[in-house]
């Protein structure tokens, strides 16, 4: 039996397609959900794992499949629908799963023959098993998967494709942010998964970089932060200390011994989701976490610098606090906190998020030609009405950000500054080509706003001619055929 897992890209986003931008390949990582389940497949199974970031396959000169298993974020949901189409037409069964299926399930049935909702471990075996006696059921829920049951991914599928390797140790978040879909879809409760599980699946990885994918690796409480320092000692006792990169809350910053266990461990960068520089957005987005403790931003982010860790900060814009002049204020907060690097997310309603419920209800969501509209849903485009702001002034706000914080004279003071104080050259070179690919990807970015503002308000997207022009426009800029 042949089993394809398939993770599709998005054609108009310029993060991920190594193609459009070398600096790329340092921004990208294994789809890890379709290399757990590809670790959860009897060996009876031929398994190939189809990662469209790094181009598209000959899909008609590959062999013929007996399954089809297709991921999709909402982003990606357009072109999932376009290779289940291709391989359904061929009478080959498609399943889809993740993020995007689980919230808009009816939209996803159209498009598959069977919907994994929720965590597909504790179903897989079963979609296995009824596809081997063509008796797919249409809809399998997987849940909240026990996490003492998740094996170790397939690592060895796509061999020297990636510079990271990746990993995942926790799942859930209490956190609960507004425009987060975490909690939704993995739950509110923070799970472990056994330490020695976790050094058996590191041994595994091949590339000489990790990034350990958890929405939050250390949590918030000091019992996830007992597992973390286990987990680091671990990885200390057994020389599993090659570099590696995470997302955490800024209590990342409040132990010392957390941050010297770490530090030991690999770590070379955090991930910190900052959202806003005003309390009043901050509340908005229900990111009151940040809030507490009267926290001294600046001082947070020199803490976590002194243990040679570089620090990338993620911001907001288009929340509904936010006014004129919000992206001069977000690239100085940025620089006054003394970040490594930073990115601006436009605030974007996904499925499964209170946003979306509450945007939706009031009626607020302009790009709503679903399913084809998805593809904007990237967190760079605007999607929606704002509520002190028009498309065209939110991408302004954007691209002041971008000219303040990533003009080369602020790179070069950053750069000389890590030069400075740490010892640490893998540290610096991640900050560097952090500092590069946001620049080069910010270019890129601006073309394409040129482009968008032309579709004007209360349009909701591009027609399909637009969106033609948009995509050619991404590709002619960095000299690389059609994809």
């Amino acid at each position: 039996m042949r089993l394809y897992l398939i993770n599709p890209d998005n054609p108009v986003v310029s993060l991920n397609n190594v193609r459009w931008n070398r600096l790329n390949k340092y921004r990208v990582w294994k789809p890890l959900g379709l290399c757990v389940l590809a670790g959860l497949t009897p060996p009876e199974w031929e398994v190939t794992l189809i990662d469209e970031n790094l181009g598209h396959p000959d899909y008609e000169g590959l062999p013929k499949p007996d399954l089809v298993g297709i991921t999709a974020f909402t982003s990606q949901a357009p072109r999932a629908y376009e290779v289940a189409a291709m391989y359904r037409a061929a009478g080959v069964p498609v399943v889809m799963g993740g993020i995007h299926a689980t919230f808009c399930r009816n939209e996803a049935l159209e498009h598959a023959d069977a919907v994994v909702t929720g965590e597909a471990e504790s179903v897989w075996g079963q979609v296995l098993l009824d596809a081997r006696l063509h008796a797919l059921r249409r809809v399998y829920q997987g849940g909240l998967s026990a996490t003492d049951t998740i094996p170790p991914a397939r690592h060895d599928l796509l061999p020297g494709r990636y510079y990271f390797g990746s990993v995942q140790t926790t799942r859930g978040c209490p956190l609960s942010c507004s425009f987060c879909s975490v909690t939704a879809f993995n739950g509110g409760t923070y799970r472990h998964r056994p330490v020695a599980d976790v050094i058996q699946e590191l041994r595994l990885i091949q590339e000489k970089i990790i990034l350990f994918v958890d929405d939050n690796l250390i949590g918030t409480r000091e019992d996830h932060l007992k597992y973390s320092k286990d987990l680091f000692r671990s990885m200390i006792r057994e020389g599993l200390t090659r570099p590696w990169i995470c997302q955490v809350t800024i209590n990342f910053a409040d132990d010392d011994e957390l941050l010297e266990l770490a530090a030991r461990a690999g770590c070379q960068g955090a991930f910190i989701g900052f959202e806003s520089p005003t309390v009043e957005g901050l509340m908005a987005v229900g990111k009151k976490f940040n809030l507490q403790k009267g926290r001294d931003f600046r001082k947070s982010v020199r803490r976590i610098q002194r243990h040679g860790i570089c620090v990338v900060g993620s911001f907001i814009i288009g929340i509904d606090t936010d006014q004129r002049g919000i992206g001069e204020m977000i690239a100085r907060a940025a620089n006054g906190y003394g970040i490594d690097a930073a990115n601006v997310l436009i605030l974007t309603p996904l499925p499964g998020t209170k946003l979306y419920a509450q945007m939706e209800s009031e009626g607020r969501i302009r790009s709503n030609e679903y399913p084809k509209d998805w593809k904007y849903y990237t967190l760079t485009y605007p999607v929606a009405s704002y509520k002190h702001l028009t498309w065209a002034e939110l991408v302004e706000e954007v691209n002041c950000f971008s000219d303040r914080f990533y003009s080369c004279p602020q790179i070069l003071r950053r750069m000389l500054h890590l030069a400075r104080n740490t010892r640490s050259l893998k540290t610096f070179l991640i900050a560097l080509v952090a500092n590069l690919s946001y620049r080069a990807n910010q270019f890129l970015d601006r073309q394409i706003y040129a482009s968008e503002l032309s579709w004007g308000e209360p349009r909701t997207s591009p027609t399909e001619v637009e969106s033609k022009s948009l995509i050619e426009t991404t590709l002619v800029l960095h000299g690389e055929p059609g994809v």
